[in-house]
């Protein structure tokens, strides 16, 4: 078995997963990247990864079914002999509407990946990594939103509500699993320069909403990484339950 520790990191094909990724490869973690569509950005967060110095190992699922989650789950346990930090980073945004223009199949697939497929894989990574199965204790890092608390009206209550599910999910996993060693946190970006607003429709709504943000400016992809890096560090043995803005002070 590998003594390098093991982070999984859900949509890590670009964006902050991606980022992530290499920031805790080139800490020394050896990391298992999760994809959905995009394999080509997946192959370079791995050549990332090796060019560290770590294991990298590339996992597909469709987080919009329960059932791939579940599938994902299983081939993460096949491919890899220890876990030791999960970071459900994989999310989805749709286009600005407003609530009574959304609809069921809109719904459905938001919150299945923004918040069923986080609770399927944060409760198998939290069995796998409790110490009273056996395990060695770890990490779970949820990215949630600062829409959790701002609601997102006019825009995206619907992606909002879902990062609010996270947030709690992540304060009552971690009221349950504490006393097994294994610690529950998140992290909630505000505005950041990735392609998520493209996928929203808006490829200009990071610098466009700047002089909303008061440090002035969007967020980097790199600066949500490295504080999801200290969490998953011994760094921040004491940290657990609780939310972590990385919004630029939004």
């Amino acid at each position: 078995m590998s003594e390098r520790r093991t982070v999984v990191i859900t949509g890590a094909s670009d964006g902050i997963g991606q980022e992530t990724a290499r920031q805790m490869a080139r800490a020394g973690w050896d990391v298992v990247i999760h994809y959905h569509r995009n394999r080509a950005g997946a192959d370079l967060t791995a050549q990332a990864v090796t060019e560290a110095g770590t294991r990298a190992t590339v996992l597909q699922a469709d987080l919009s079914d329960p059932m791939e989650a579940m599938r994902l789950a299983g081939e993460i346990d096949a491919a890899s002999p220890r876990l030791d930090a999960l970071v459900n980073n994989a999310g989805i945004v749709d286009v600005a509407a407003r609530v009574e223009e959304m609809s069921p199949e809109r719904l459905t697939r938001m919150f299945a990946v923004n918040l069923t497929a986080p609770f399927l894989l944060a409760g198998h990574a939290a069995r796998r990594m409790s110490l009273r199965h056996g395990g060695t204790g770890g990490v779970i890092v949820n990215v949630s939103s600062v829409a959790a608390r701002l609601g997102s009206g006019g825009q995206y209550v619907d992606y909002a509500a879902s990062k609010a599910g996270l947030d709690a999910l992540t304060r009552g996993l971690a009221d349950e699993v504490a006393g097994d060693g294994v610690r529950v946190v998140s992290v909630r970006p505000g505005i950041i320069d990735t392609g998520i607003h493209g996928k929203g429709g808006e490829p200009d709504r990071a610098n466009r909403l700047a002089d909303r943000i008061p440090l002035g400016r969007p967020g980097e992809p790199y600066e949500v990484a490295r504080a999801i890096l200290w969490l998953c560090s011994d760094e921040a043995s004491y940290v657990t339950g609780t939310t972590l803005d990385v919004s630029g002070g939004r």
